[in-house]
Parts: structure tokens; sequence; C-alpha cells
């Protein structure tokens, strides 16, 4: 049976293709060196189940030490049907991949959590073997965008997880015409009752090519257009809706249309296909409120890490996922904050279906610990914010079109203190928010989550707080009616911490609760090290009480548009997830659920005409 055997990217499916995943040949190059040995040449030492990190017991390796560069080697049959060009995609691979098939060099790809693809057709026969080898380095001591992979011991601590080094999504490859659709990029006009879709096209460009476009719901078309494509290096249609087809996208009811691509020649041949889909939603913000269709709908999300016991990043299977966002919507969440991750495309697939918002984020935390204080050393020494805005820029174009998506955080507690001058951060900061903001204007953008805010009138502004009385944290939040929200005001033994002045916006606190319940491992000596915030509630009333207190303080509050509560589940060491590392639950669901309902009372509700779903 081959592992996650799912289509790896449903927003733009083609009917043919092959999953690579399940056996491969496999070698831990500990020094770098496998080139200069031959290793490119010859058999590997063992076996790998890909598409599973070799750190994690899915793999078959559970190998937990460093390693410098892993090596990957399969032979593969190419189909008979296949005689045109063939892609070889890998949806990602940490860090620096480099790909050889029969020994020709195809290039290289950096960057840990975003897809790549390489045309194999000139090396490669229909119907015949090829061998494809790929190489990735990962040197864990240099900082890189990897979210929470630890990089300074062996074993995961703190708030740090095991790593993950090569192959840890799926490999897969397709073959395409000559010239060929690339996804597109759909954005939903609610205003105009219209889908705009740009519709790139890559290889080589011949006459008359002409883009034939069909909107459908529930299987009955609905608009269709068609364009020139040698007019436009990107052609682009608008594809309109009627009145009586309209269906809005909304979390309790969560319509999405689907969309054909073809592409034709000039004699009216078919080239190539493909199938996608778009909700029909809009995203705006009014004041201090976040409309979402033009109305409010406060934001009840929960912090998610993405991690398995078995899989790490990699979750065991395609119901796993949808295991995720089910557990999270059972005890009350909306929506959630996919934390220091870029998620699998298909977890996006199931939140568009399911209706359960989420905000996409970029994993870097821990520009500040791996490299110092800003001001003390030169943080980019090894240039990392090069690598960023090209991995950055690759997820944006990635997720562009999922309707589940309602706002982006390219950075994640980027710490500057009052005693530091200007430094390279600040530029990074509002580099990446322009670059986001221009890549997608449809959608607000965090320029920092939590702290240090960096751009002045950002769309939004947030906070952390992991205050656990609550009558304390009432009064941190109260400032936000007179437009002095709480504030981050410094980290212990660091300094003071600098933040452009709020400006009205809609805010929210994206980091809140934590709360520790591990009753267990309080008298469990080799677990010690396991930690939540705040001391452990000393009965399940006990957490329920401050679970309520918290969430009331946020929630009846009329001009926050939301919250995220920290975590859906336990990773590793960190016990304060509302469910354990293996999914168990450690809560009355049906409890939690009516808190954070109940607790949003009908008058508040109708003042800020939010639904509850």
């Amino acid at each position: 049976m081959i592992p996650r055997s799912e289509y790896p990217r449903p927003q733009f499916v083609r009917k043919h293709w092959l999953c690579l995943n399940g056996q491969w040949q496999f070698e831990i190059d500990h020094n770098d060196s496998g080139r200069e040995c031959g290793w490119l040449d010859r058999d590997l030492a063992q076996q790998i189940t890909v598409p599973f990190c070799p750190e994690s017991k899915l793999s078959g390796i559970d190998y937990q030490g460093f390693m410098q560069a892993v090596w990957y080697r399969r032979q593969i049959e190419i189909p008979a049907e296949w005689t045109r060009k063939i892609l070889l995609h890998f949806q990602a691979c940490d860090y620096d991949t480099t790909v050889w098939v029969n020994g020709h060099e195809l290039g290289t790809h950096r960057g840990g959590f975003t897809p790549f693809s390489f045309e194999i057709s000139q090396y490669v026969e229909p119907g015949s073997d090829a061998v494809v080898v790929v190489r990735a380095r990962d040197y864990a001591r240099q900082y890189k965008a990897g979210g929470k992979q630890q990089l300074d011991t062996y074993q995961h601590h703190g708030c740090y997880y095991q790593r993950t080094t090569g192959i840890w999504q799926t490999l897969w490859m397709e073959p395409v015409a000559d010239t060929y659709l690339n996804r597109p990029r759909i954005t939903p006009d609610l205003a105009n009752n219209c889908f705009h879709i740009r519709q790139p096209l890559a290889g080589n460009r011949t006459d008359g090519l002409c883009l034939h476009v069909q909107v459908l719901a529930r299987g009955q078309l609905v608009a269709e257009s068609t364009v020139l494509a040698d007019w436009d290096l990107t052609p682009e249609l608008n594809l309109q809706i009627q009145d009586h087809d309209r269906v809005l996208w909304q979390p309790d009811n969560p319509f999405l249309y689907d969309i054909q691509i073809r592409l034709l020649d000039a004699a009216g041949q078919l080239i190539d296909k493909a199938q996608s889909y778009a909700g029909l939603r809009s995203i705006c913000l009014q004041g201090k409120k976040f409309l979402i269709n033009g109305k409010p709908c406060f934001q009840r999300q929960v912090l998610d890490q993405g991690y398995y016991p078995d899989g790490l990043m990699t979750a065991p299977s395609d119901e796993a996922l949808i295991h995720d966002i089910e557990l999270a919507m059972s005890v009350g969440f909306n929506s959630a904050r996919l934390h220091q991750k870029i998620f699998e495309e298909r977890f996006l697939y199931h939140a568009d279906r399911l209706g359960y918002l989420v905000w996409g984020e970029f994993g870097d935390w821990g520009l500040h610990h791996q490299t110092g204080h800003f001001m003390s050393i030169d943080p980019w020494k090894h240039h990392p914010h090069n690598a960023m805005f090209r991995q950055w820029g690759e997820a944006l174009e990635r997720d562009y079109n999922h309707p589940c998506i309602i706002g982006w955080c390219p950075l994640n507690e980027t710490h500057r203190f009052e005693s530091d001058d200007i430094n390279a951060l600040d530029d990074l900061t509002h580099g990446l928010y322009m670059m986001t903001k221009s890549i997608d204007p449809t959608r607000p953008v965090l320029d920092a989550s939590g702290y240090s805010h960096r751009v002045h009138g950002a769309d939004v502004y947030d906070s952390h707080s992991y205050e656990q009385d609550p009558q304390r944290f009432a009064k941190q939040m109260a400032g936000l009616e007179h437009d002095e929200p709480y504030i981050n005001p410094q980290i212990e033994n660091a300094g003071k911490l600098i933040n452009v002045p709020y400006a009205g916006q809609p805010y929210f606190c994206s980091e809140f609760g934590g709360i520790k319940w591990a009753p267990e491992f309080a008298v469990d000596a080799e677990k010690k090290q396991s930690w939540g915030y705040g001391n452990t509630p000393r009965s399940l009333e006990e957490f329920y009480e401050r679970f309520a207190g918290l969430v009331a303080c946020l929630l009846q509050n009329p001009n926050m548009f939301g919250y995220c509560y920290t975590q859906l589940t336990d990773v590793f060491q960190e016990q304060n997830g509302l469910f354990t590392f293996d999914r168990v639950a450690k809560f009355d669901a049906t409890k939690l659920r009516s808190i954070q309902l109940e607790l949003d009372d009908e008058h508040l509700a109708a003042q800020r005409g939010v639904a509850l779903v």
C-alpha cells in the first residue's frame, strides 16, 4: 500500500499522475561528502518510507541526531503512454535539495515548506526505467526558516520540536503538453458577482492558443468565458455569476464552485485541461471590525502546530488532517492560526470544504534565538533573508486561491528592544509586509504576530498574553475601548519591546491561554520537563473556570474581532493542548464548546451582527 497516496494538489488537478511515495533507498551523509565519495552512482545502504522524514517513526529510520545531508535513490518506470513532457514534483523537501535523473542534474531548490518541480522529459524514455537520486542538505545549526525545529540539541525542548530533514511531503510526477497550464490565480469579486481568473501558461507558446473556462455549481454550468491567449503573456478572464446562481462561501455554508480550465490550439483541439474550485466570498476591514461577506464573524481561533507523534510535520494520513479540523470545531473553534509551518495543501482543501477559517503563517520563529540580539552579532551572515523572501512568495502563490485563508502573517515574535538601533529585521519586516500586500491585496496582513510591530498602520494589530488570572487578563485587554490596547511591554531578562503605535486597526489577542493540564506528569520524574503556562489547575473544574474566565475577557469585548487559544494538541513536552499529542480528548468537548458559544450572548451577538458558527 502506497502511503499518502491521495492527490497532493487538489486546488489544481490533472487526470493523469503517478505517486512516487513508498520505499526508497536512503543513506545519511553526516559530513555532506557523498557527492565526492560517489554516492550519486551507487546503491544506498538503507530503506526509507517516503514521504516521512527520517526523524519520524513512520519513515522506518527514526534517527534523532543531526544530519548534514541525506540521500534518496529509486528506480521508477515511466508509463509507456507518457509521450509528452514529464514534470517531477516535490510537495516539500527540507532544506537544500538537488535532484538527478539518470545521472543528469535537474537543479536545486532551497526551502523546506514549499513545492517545486523539474522537467525530466529530455532524460527519460516512455516505457523505460529511470533512476531518480535526491540529496537534501539541512545544516541544522545555521539559521533558516524552519519553524519550531530545534537546532542546538538532539532532543526537543522548550518550544522547539524534533527536526525534519529531507522529503516530508508527497513526491509525484505527471505528463503535460508542450504548452501547458500553470496554477491559476482565482480572485472572487463579490461586489460584482464574478470570479477573476489569471491563467499563466508554460512551455512553448504557439499561435492561435485559446483559453476556455467554465464555472459549475452542483454540476450545472453557471458561467463560461473564452479568450485568445496570443495577446497576453498571462491571459485573464472574468466569469460572471448570475444572482440566481450566487451562493456565498462562509463558515456555516462553505459552498465551492467547480472550475474547469481548458487550453485549445488554433484548430480547437484540446492541449491541456485542469480542474480547480473557488469560493465566492469577500474580506473587508471596517473600523475595528473584520468582515466576511460584509458581516462581522468573531474568529474563535486555536493555535495549531501541525505535528504528529509518528509523522512529525507530516500527517500519517489524509484522514488525520480532516480529524484535526473536526477536533477543533468540536470544542467550539471556527478558525485556526496555522502556526510556524506552511501546512500541506490538502489541509487547506479540507478547511475549504468544511468552512474552517485559517490564517496562513510562515515558519520563521526564532530569528532572535538563533542569531542573538540583532545588534550584538551580524544576524545575516548566512543571509537567510534572501531565502525567506523566495519561500514566503512561493507559499503565497501556492495558497492564494483557498477561500478558507482570511489573513497572512509572515513573521512571529521577532523581538526588537529599546536598546537596539534600527536593524536588518526592520527592513525584513517591511519588505515581507509589502511583498505580501503586493502578491495578495485581497487579504489583511499582520506584520509580526505578538511583537515587535514595525509597520505603521498595518492592516491589523495584535498581542500575546499568557496571563492566567482572568481578572488581571481583563484589565490588560480593557484599554482597547479607548484605543489603548494591551501591547506586549517586555520580555523577562531581556528588556522593553519596541512596537509602532496602535492606529485603531482591528485588534485581537492572537495567543492566550496555554493552560497546562497534565496531572499524571506531576509525579513522573522522567517527564518533569512537560510544561504549559501558569500553575497547573488543581482540578478539572478549576481548568474549566480559568478557561471560561479568559475566553470571556475577549469574547465579550465588542472591540475585539477574535482570539487564538494556545493550543489544539499537546506537542512533545508542551502539555497545554486541549487534546493529547495522539489526539485523545483531555476535556469534555461539549463543555468547552458551550463555554465559547454561550459566552457570546444574544445581546453581544446582535450588537456585532456575529453569526455563531
